[in-house]
């Protein structure tokens, strides 16, 4: 059984991870990690991860960034593989992420769904077959989402643009320009509201139709799930830097 430690056990994706666990003969919670001990849980929860007594086999990270470098200490020093779906996080954190795989298996998706994944590869490859389109993507999430646009967003961006040798700009911010629409550009729009758990659309514009390509997830345990998947998959992997192109 794979004992695991859950960093932003109180969270909402902390509690779909905590409950694929329990319903998954796979996996045991060891303990949680969040910023107060709300007594719902029967496993340990630390409010200061230096009083971690227990060695976990993997730590599953949904939190926020500044949880998740606080965590990757812990995981490095001990020696703990690390799957990471926290999203919102800097090029310099990531940086960082990347040197820790040199000392612990390290898996990183902004986005733990199979299909989603999927969803970056058939982009690319429609992205290759209709160069002259203008490329726009649009992503909904609840109105606690922090980050814009969504880390899920720039990786299908960032699939399109490496299958267009890296020809793209992004724009992210038309509010304060008054020009009108680069033809290399993907501009990015984010909508916030309710409790919409993702969703995704990818559109490309041509002069007389538009094709898209939208991906809409309706329970936040298909991420727990694939969450479960990475970890199962790194904990007996070597020291390495691992996503869900591993696995998919």
């Amino acid at each position: 059984m794979i004992k695991v430690l859950v960093n932003g056990c109180n969270g909402k994706m902390g509690q779909e991870v905590v409950n694929a666990i329990i319903n998954n003969e796979k996996f045991e919670v060891l303990c949680g990690v969040d910023m107060s001990d709300t007594g719902k849980y029967i496993f340990p929860v630390y409010t200061k991860i230096e009083e971690i007594a227990e060695k976990p086999d993997v730590i599953v990270d949904f939190s926020v960034p500044k949880a998740t470098i606080n965590i990757l200490e812990f995981a490095k020093n001990n020696r703990v593989p690390i799957v990471i779906a926290t999203t919102g996080l800097s090029e310099e954190e990531n940086t960082y992420i990347k040197e820790c795989s040199k000392v612990i298996p390290i898996f990183q998706s902004p986005n733990m769904s199979y299909d989603i994944n999927l969803m970056k590869k058939v982009v690319a490859e429609v992205a290759k077959m209709l160069k002259d389109t203008d490329i726009e993507i649009i992503e909904t999430h609840h109105n606690r989402k922090v980050d814009a646009p969504s880390g899920t967003a720039l990786t299908l961006a960032n699939s399109i643009n490496e299958a267009l040798d890296n020809t793209k700009e992004y724009d992210f911010d038309r509010f304060s320009k008054r020009e009108k629409r680069k033809k290399n550009e993907i501009g990015f729009s984010s909508i916030r509201g309710g409790n919409i758990v993702g969703e995704h659309t990818v559109s490309f514009f041509g002069e007389n139709e538009t094709f898209e390509i939208t991906h809409r997830a309706y329970s936040r345990g298909v991420f727990a799930e694939g969450a479960l998947k990475g970890a199962e998959f790194l904990v007996n992997k070597n020291n390495g830097y691992y996503t869900m192109e591993d696995i998919t």
